[in-house]
């Protein structure tokens, strides 16, 4: 079951509570089997399933509700607190040291997206100012050292390894000498099987002589239960520090890789949200609950709208907010809403809003988007800087070259004026949510 589905049959039990006439105990009681029937859906441990309803059961009918919150109010957030409780406290952050070379050890099962999830760390480093190295220790498949290095190179991260070696431990100790003067490096090892007990022990090996700051599991957020007994037995054999869950992407199941966190104590530090190299997020468990639950994760959007940000420089500021507004600045709002993830993971973080647009209505949506940029890279220059001059021949032409129909083109050039005009009445107005005292700055006052 897809953790999309996972969320949209919790946020329906909640809505019940919320149209209900009177929260008593009936009401209740049939939302805790509706949590329980879809965490049982979602291949979360039947023990845990009781655990988590139970405790949810007795306080919402048990505890006394605080003053000036209404007995509903109460019943859904003792709802979110447990489900928070349930995946564990909000982990500390990963210790980085500046003054000395920080060494992290991925290990998981095999087929797990280690790898992936490997370069997607080191990403994670590199965007925040660390000189990042990766090693390839995986000796054992077939195609890992290209598959990584072919990864890495997009953000031109370093790789160290040898497709033809077959001793790990050499690789992973000549790894580190290479980048010794590195910030962090992540060593990436081969994929285990909990009954494979010599890759079990090639494990062991590997953590005495590499000697890690920390010992990273990657899950599969697409398996099952398993997860939670491969996990012990790879914690029994090198005892893990945090949890990458990968996959996370709304095809994961989800319950089953969660239920490792309760398998081993370790906790879940960075999630894995989609196939590109900078979709991955440090997991926050009251934020996921939020976004699981549709009562959005703001927090998040405002850390992705930041990440993405585009620097203006001052001269394009100034023509803007003039209202000389092109399709090639619209070109670039759009590249940059793109560098945010999928529309379906910025909208899960907006409260509700995943949950009450139908499914074909998002993918409508992220299509216009994909369209948009094609019809724009269709137009030459002079179209970009005076859409002006469009007419119905330029807009066939366009929608030819672009392979979308004249319809798009004219819904794109639709939007675009309206996007043109919003520029102008910022100039004028300031923007009209924050208030006048927040008015744009006039020329001269940049």
């Amino acid at each position: 079951m897809a953790l999309e589905r996972l969320g949209s049959s919790l946020y329906d039990a909640l809505k019940k509570v919320f149209r209900a006439g009177v929260v008593d105990e009936a009401t209740v009681k049939e939302l805790v089997l509706d949590i329980q029937r879809a965490l049982l859906q979602a291949d979360v441990n039947v023990k845990l399933v009781l655990e988590i309803s139970k405790r949810i059961e007795d306080r919402a009918l048990k505890e006394k509700v605080p003053p000036g919150v209404s007995r509903r109010e109460h019943v859904i957030n003792v709802v979110y607190e447990e489900f928070t409780r349930f995946l564990g406290e909000k982990p500390a952050p990963l210790k980085i040291e500046t003054e000395k070379r920080n060494v992290l050890m991925l290990v998981g099962i095999q087929g797990s997206g280690k790898t992936t999830s490997t370069v997607k760390l080191a990403r994670y480093f590199q965007k925040r100012g660390l000189k990042t190295g990766l090693v390839c220790a995986d000796t054992f498949r077939p195609g890992a050292y290209a598959q990584m290095e072919q990864f890495a190179k997009q953000s031109n991260i370093s790789v160290y390894g040898d497709a033809k070696a077959k001793n790990s431990k050499d690789i992973a100790l000549k790894g580190l000498k290479a980048f010794n003067d590195y910030d962090v490096v992540i060593v990436d090892t081969s994929g285990r099987h909990k009954g494979e007990k010599g890759l079990i022990e090639e494990m062991k090996t590997l953590e005495k002589a590499v000697k890690p700051d920390e010992v990273i599991l990657v899950i599969d957020g697409t398996i099952g239960q398993q997860a939670a007994t491969q996990a012990k037995a790879l914690h029994e054999a090198t005892p893990i520090g945090s949890i990458f869950v990968a996959k996370l992407d709304g095809s994961a199941r989800g319950g089953g890789a969660l239920s490792a966190v309760a398998a081993i104590g370790a906790p879940i530090r960075f999630i894995g949200t989609g196939e590109k190299i900078d979709d991955v997020e440090i997991f926050v468990p009251s934020r996921f609950v939020g976004r699981l639950l549709g009562m959005g994760d703001l927090q998040s959007l405002i850390e992705k709208v930041r990440e993405a940000e585009v620097k203006i420089p001052e001269k394009k500021a100034r023509a803007l907010l003039s209202g000389k507004f092109t399709l090639t600045d619209m070109y670039e709002q759009l590249e940059s809403m793109k560098s945010m993830g999928p529309l379906r993971h910025i909208l899960k973080m907006i409260p509700g809003a995943s949950y009450n647009i139908p499914e074909d209505k998002m993918e409508t949506a992220e299509d216009s988007l994909k369209a948009w940029r094609v019809i724009i890279q269709s137009m030459t220059p002079d179209e970009k800087d005076n859409p002006k001059k469009f007419n119905a021949s330029r807009i066939r032409r366009v929608a030819r070259g672009s392979g979308t129909s004249e319809k798009e083109v004219k819904e794109l050039l639709d939007r675009y004026s309206m996007m043109r005009k919003m520029f102008k009445t910022i100039r004028r107005k300031g923007i009209p949510f924050l208030g006048k005292k927040f008015r744009m700055p006039q020329e001269g006052e940049l």
